[in-house]
C-alpha cells in the first residue's frame, strides 16, 4: 500500500483500490484531493497490471462532495480556482471513470453527496454498505448538478426520479437505493471492502478486452439510434471475435474446463 495525505492506493489480485482519505472531513474534495484522484485514475488506466479499480472512502463517508470550507475561503480571497474546478477537476475525473478501459466499482461506505455521489454514479458497478446514503444537494447551495450527474443519474434511475432527487435534494438510504436501481447490492458495513474486492477480483480475472468493448458499446448506445447501436455492436464483435480470450473461451467450453483469460 502506498500513502499520501489525502489518498490511499493498494494493489491485489489485479485490482487497484483507491481510497479517499480525509475522514475527518468526510472525504470532502479539496483541490489537492481532486488533483490526486485524477492522477491516480489516469495511472490506473495506463497500468497494464491493473485490470479492475475499486473506489471507496475511509472512515464514515464515501465522499461528501466539494469541501465548502476551502471553496468559500478561495472565493473570499478572490482566487479563481473555485470557478474553474468543474472544468479543471470534476469533468476530467468523471471522464476518467466513465472512459476507463477496465471496470470501476464504487464501494460506497456512508454518505455519498454531490460530486462524491456523482463519481459513484459514473462507476460501472455500485456496492453499498447498509449505512450508506446518497444526496444530490446542489440545489441547497444554489447550484446545478456537475461531475456528470445529470447524464449518469437519469440513466440509472430514469428522468423522473433523477429530477426528484436533484430538485428536492432528498437523501436516499441504502434500502431505497437498492429498490430504485441506484446500487446493485447492499451488504453489511463490515463486509463492504471484502465484497467489493471479490467482485473486482472476479472481473480482473475475466476477459478484460471484452469488458472494454462492453463499456464502449453501452456508452454509444445510450445516446444513439438502434441502427447506430447495431453497428457499434457489430464493430465490437468483429474485433473481439479475433481475440485470444475468445479463442480461449471457446476451447475451454469444448474441453469442459475453466477458461484462463489474459486480456488479449
Amino acid at each position: 500500500m502506498t500513502t499520501s495525505d489525502v489518498l490511499l492506493t493498494a494493489d491485489a489480485d489485479g485490482v487497484r483500490t483507491l481510497t479517499l482519505n480525509r475522514p475527518q472531513a468526510y472525504n470532502s474534495l479539496t483541490v489537492e484531493l481532486k488533483e490526486r484522484l485524477l492522477a491516480e485514475l489516469q495511472a490506473a488506466a495506463d497500468d497494464a497490471e491493473v485490470r479492475a479499480v475499486v473506489l471507496t472512502g475511509s472512515g464514515k463517508a464515501f465522499c461528501a462532495g466539494q469541501d465548502l470550507k476551502e471553496h468559500v475561503g478561495l472565493l473570499q480571497s478572490g482566487d479563481p480556482a473555485p470557478l474553474n474546478t468543474v472544468r479543471n477537476h470534476y469533468n476530467p475525473i468523471t471522464r476518467a471513470i466513465v472512459g476507463m478501459s477496465k471496470p470501476v466499482i464504487a464501494a460506497v461506505n456512508g454518505t455519498a453527496a454531490g460530486a462524491g455521489a456523482a463519481f459513484a454514479y459514473a462507476s460501472d458497478l455500485r456496492i453499498a454498505a447498509e449505512s450508506s446514503s446518497f444526496l444530490m444537494a446542489f440545489a441547497n447551495v444554489g447550484l446545478g448538478p456537475d461531475s456528470g450527474a445529470s447524464w449518469t443519474l437519469q440513466r440509472l434511475i430514469g428522468y423522473g426520479r433523477a429530477a426528484e432527487l436533484m430538485l428536492l435534494a432528498r437523501t436516499v438510504d441504502s434500502a431505497e437505493a437498492l429498490r430504485i436501481g441506484l446500487v446493485g447490492e447492499v451488504v453489511p458495513d463490515e463486509d463492504l471492502a471484502a465484497r467489493a474486492h471479490a467482485i473486482a477480483a472476479k472481473l480482473a480475472a475475466g476477459p478484460t478486452v471484452a469488458y472494454t468493448k462492453i463499456k464502449q458499446v453501452l456508452n454509444v448506445s445510450a445516446q444513439s439510434s438502434l441502427e447506430e447501436a447495431l453497428e457499434a455492436e457489430n464493430a465490437a464483435q468483429t474485433i473481439l471475435g479475433k481475440t485470444a480470450d475468445h479463442a480461449e473461451a471457446v476451447e475451454a467450453f469444448v474441453t469442459k474446463r475453466k477458461p484462463a483469460f489474459r486480456g488479449e
